[in-house]
């Protein structure tokens, strides 16, 4: 059996990862006390050979986009330093290297959806700190997955769609920006693809197509458009909300600023994933739909069966 090692097991995506990889190898998950990517790539190393995976997923980060700005230095330490020292171990070690990232490698700009192949121009330190990161990869370890992906969110941990919600039923007034477009990518989505892609690769190695591809559901929405049809279904649902979902008000970027400047385009092209690995996405409500039910009727998703998505 395949030895997997997962960074980062609390977050939203490490916890999902857990179920979908279980069934693939032997799990081996991690949090920052078992494996802190802040530490020196010495540290890194030592804790890798403890564990000798055969396969690691990555999906641990520094994700305060807004305290990056003011500490960079960490952020690459995390999203860079941290990701090009497990690289190269895994190139000793021959294992695979499975890393996340982000529309933040992009500029923002336009409406096209960005390709893998599009130049890169990112526009924070968090940015900067991701493309850091993958660059690294890409020079010390040839046998990699980089995933990017967008707007992430689950039933676990913290996210927007959590927040919306929490807000929904506090105020009976909200206003979301409305000139930022994407696809919210759901978490389980993410792990569920992943563990694909893993099972494909442990049938076929020698023949696996690595290298960086783009992972979001079909479709483009805006933050406002995202919290109106989220509310909209939470109260269709049956959830008591203080505000009505159509009285939610849209405002441009420039009325909520924030230290880290946030892409206006976040769209993803995802055809290269899809042609070459014969994955269909889904509709990006459809996830909405699902972490929305799983949120509101916990006790019917207790035993967190396997996600099916259209």
């Amino acid at each position: 059996m395949a030895r997997i090692l997962i960074t980062g097991k609390n977050g939203q995506l490490g916890h999902e990862l857990q179920r979908s990889l279980a069934p693939l190898g032997e799990l081996i998950a991690t949090d920052r006390q078992e494996l802190d990517l802040s530490q020196s790539g010495e540290r890194i190393e030592q804790a890798l050979d403890r564990h000798y995976p055969d396969i690691i997923v990555n999906p641990a980060a520094y994700t305060a986009v807004d305290k990056a700005e003011s500490d960079e230095e960490t952020a690459n330490a995390v999203n860079a330093d941290a990701v090009g020292a497990i690289a190269r171990w895994a190139t000793r070690r021959g294992a695979l290297l499975v890393h996340y990232s982000t529309d933040y490698v992009f500029n923002g700009d336009g409406e096209r959806p960005w390709r893998e192949d599009d130049a890169t121009g990112p526009q924070s330190a968090y940015g900067r700190s991701k493309l850091a990161g993958e660059e690294a990869i890409r020079l010390a370890a040839p046998h990699h997955l980089i995933l990017r992906t967008s707007w992430v969110f689950g039933a676990h941990g913290a996210n927007f769609l959590k927040t919306m919600l929490k807000l929904g039923q506090e105020r009976d007034a909200l206003k979301v920006v409305d000139d930022q477009i994407g696809a919210p990518a759901p978490a389980a989505l993410i792990a569920d693809i992943t563990a694909e892609l893993i099972r494909e690769y442990l049938a076929k190695p020698a023949g696996f197509a690595f290298g960086t591809y783009h992972l979001a559901p079909r479709g483009e929405t805006s933050w406002h458009g995202y919290a109106v049809y989220l509310l909209q279904r939470a109260a269709e649902s049956g959830l008591a909300l203080k505000i009505d979902p159509a009285n939610i008000q849209g405002i441009p970027s420039s009325e909520y600023p924030l230290p880290a400047k946030r892409p206006a385009n976040s769209r993803l092209c995802c055809d290269k994933l899809q042609d070459t690995f014969g994955i269909a996405l889904p509709e990006w409500k459809s996830g909405v739909d699902q972490v929305l039910a799983q949120l509101l009727s916990p006790a019917a998703n207790s035993g967190r069966p396997p996600r099916e998505w259209p």
